[in-house]
């Protein structure tokens, strides 16, 4: 075997310490310098040529030691020296090696400060936040979620938020400042890691904040990445004492125990593909109900707050809804937590209960002794109208298919029909899986390219009472999904406006971009997948009670949000409060929480006619086309 020689040893050593960084080279050069200053005042007093002080005589030890110092650090010093020729020769050997060590000392140092900033510049120092948001991962969701906890902050103290995501921390630095542009008060630190990580996830201090957001990334294994995020922050070794409250959007249905297993009571799950099914289902039947709720979802407008007031507690339901004049009453939350959308009218109000409102902020829920503005007269009664089989057509094909027509099969009547127009090979094989679990519709498959006008005229839309257009899955992108899409609606309102037929078209669109490109299509809603899924996300990251209501509203059982003809409530025509509607709803057993505006249907501006949460005792009259918006079991 053999034996490493000593100068061996020495440069495997040497290269050791080299290899730490610029601290041990700033090390090296000091040691030199020390070296070098000690040897030539050595040779300059053993040959006795000590210069003279300032008081005549020669230096001592110290003083030739300062002396070699600063003709080492200041090149110049050299100039003004005199003596043997032995002892100039010996003041330039010493300001020559001076040259050389600072030089090496300021290229050391400018080194070490470039990496510094550059590993500054990868995102992989700590984030020494408290009370803040942290977002995992990646994805077109986190610009609508970030627009939106802004807006949820505006009157917080410092609010944060942070991004851990597997990307470089300068581009997505620079996509947030295209995309947001100012932030308001609310600051956004990025950072370079992976969120399965346990190292990566320590960056970004999940245990000192307040709500974590779990994106899902853009890829097959979505769900898979997502259940470790949940995983390596309940199962941290380092983990905190309390509970986190942790959101996930979850894609596939099948994933979703998997995830509540991991996250336990700690984690609200977002099950995207049946929310926007459920979501979908409920909006073609109900013209204006995705913009409902839109205005439910984001911070711009009014919000659902939790709030206990005592002054309420002995009375009915039914009876405080009277009771708030800038706020709308929906439901109760239990003290055992359970939630309950428009309970009975009877149902006494307990100590501990909390009511559920719509509101401008949570300061502004207040129960007041109002005398109620009630146009007796003006009170309609009409008896429930039965339900009639409907028949609706589904252009497109991706991954929700299978949920949209089982949920709209728990909705129609018996006798109702539905057919999808696909051009997918495997589309006959799916829907023959699903025809036996339905109970009151058919299901008809329609072979075709549903952006082909002459498949589109054979038809006959008009004869269908609902169309829904679904994003394309075989589309190689969200923009040619939309495309599509676009295309078919332009056919279609093309088509009606020459058969002077009104269809009622729900559509998906994935871009929100896009959606303001389609109004010239007049469809009477856009289903923004990305976007509905971030609004909710950012709502439950803030307040994780409202999982519950949210859940409770997007499913067929219990009440619903329902657009009914007001004509069906009040007299039209007539100037009224909004007690009045109020009043009238009541007595049906259902909550009115605001109207839509027919008029105002084509207005971006004006919300499409929609007006949740409307000043009760301001007037206001109603016509033929327009709808109050009520909480209801039918």
């Amino acid at each position: 075997m053999r034996k490493a020689t000593f100068a061996e040893h020495l440069r495997y050593r040497f290269d050791n310490s080299m290899s730490r960084g610029p601290a041990a080279m700033i090390g090296w050069l000091f040691l030199i310098s020390v070296l070098l200053i000690l040897v030539v005042s050595l040779f300059v007093q053993a040959t006795h040529q000590v210069p003279a002080g300032a008081n005549e005589k020669p230096l001592g030890f110290g003083g030739l030691l300062w002396w070699n110092l600063m003709r080492a650090l200041d090149s110049g010093a050299v100039g003004g020296d005199s003596g043997t020729p032995l002892f100039l020769g010996t003041m330039f050997v010493m300001t020559l090696g001076g040259i050389f060590v600072v030089s090496m000392l300021i290229g050391v140092v400018t080194s070490g400060i470039e990496a510094r900033l550059e590993e500054l510049r990868k995102g992989r120092s700590f984030v020494a936040e408290e009370g803040h948001t942290l977002i995992l991962g990646w994805s077109p969701h986190v610009f609508t979620i970030l627009s939106e906890l802004i807006l949820a902050n505006a009157n917080q103290r410092r609010p944060c938020v942070v991004i851990l995501a597997d990307k470089d921390k300068v581009e997505m630095d620079d996509e947030l400042r295209a995309r947001l542009g100012s932030t308001g008060r609310t600051r956004i630190v990025c950072r370079t890691g992976s969120p399965i990580d346990l190292a990566d996830l320590e960056i970004a201090n999940p245990h000192a904040a307040r709500s974590i957001i779990v994106l899902a990334p853009e890829d097959d294994n979505a769900d898979s990445s997502v259940i470790k995020a949940i995983l390596a922050i309940t199962n941290n070794p380092n983990r905190r004492p309390e509970p986190y409250h942790i959101v996930a959007e979850i894609r596939d249905s099948q994933n979703i125990e998997a995830a509540r297993l991991v996250g336990r009571e700690e984690a609200s799950l977002v099950l995207v593909d049946d929310l926007i099914s459920r979501i979908m289902v409920q909006t073609c039947r109900q013209s204006g109900l995705s913009v409902v709720y839109t205005e439910l979802l984001d911070f711009g407008g009014d919000e659902i707050y939790f709030a206990n007031l005592p002054a309420l507690v002995g009375m009915q339901f039914g009876d405080a809804l009277a009771a708030f004049e800038h706020s709308s009453l929906m439901g109760l939350r239990l003290p055992d937590g359970r939630i309950l959308l428009n309970p009975p009218m009877e149902t006494p109000i307990a100590a501990g209960t909390q009511v559920i409102a719509i509101s401008a902020d949570d300061d502004t829920v207040r129960a007041l002794p109002i005398q109620p503005d009630i146009n007796e007269a003006a009170i309609r009664q009409t008896m429930p109208r039965p339900q009639q089989p409907e028949h609706t057509l589904v252009l497109g094909w991706n991954e929700r298919i299978r949920t949209v027509i089982s949920e709209l099969d728990q909705y129609v009547a018996p006798g109702s029909s539905l057919t999808v127009v696909t051009n997918l090979p495997e589309a006959e094989e799916e829907l023959g899986e699903i025809r036996p679990t339905l109970t009151h519709q058919s299901l008809t498959l329609s072979a075709g390219d549903a952006t082909d006008r002459r498949i589109l005229e054979a038809l006959d839309p008009g004869r269908y009472d609902h169309i829904i257009t679904l994003s394309s899955s075989d589309a190689p992108d969200i923009q040619q999904a939309d495309g599509r899409t676009l295309v078919t609606l332009l056919h279609l309102r093309d088509m009606a406006s020459r058969s002077g037929q009104d269809f009622s078209i729900v559509s998906e669109m994935l871009d929100v971009r896009n959606r303001e490109l389609a109004q010239v299509t007049q469809a009477d809603d856009f289903i923004v997948s990305d976007r509905l899924v971030s609004l909710l996300m950012s709502q439950i990251s803030e307040n994780a009670g409202l999982k519950a209501v949210f859940d409770d509203l997007f499913r067929s059982e219990g009440s619903e949000i329902y657009l009914k003809p007001a004509g069906d409530y009040v007299a039209l025509g007539q100037p009224l409060t909004f007690y009045t509607v109020l009043e009238a709803a009541r007595r049906r057993n259902e909550v009115a929480i605001g109207y839509r505006l027919k008029s105002e249907a084509d207005s971006p501006k004006l919300s499409y006619g929609v007006h949740l949460n409307p000043h009760k005792p301001g007037l206001i009259q109603f016509s033929e086309l327009d709808r109050i918006i009520v909480l209801s079991e039918s």
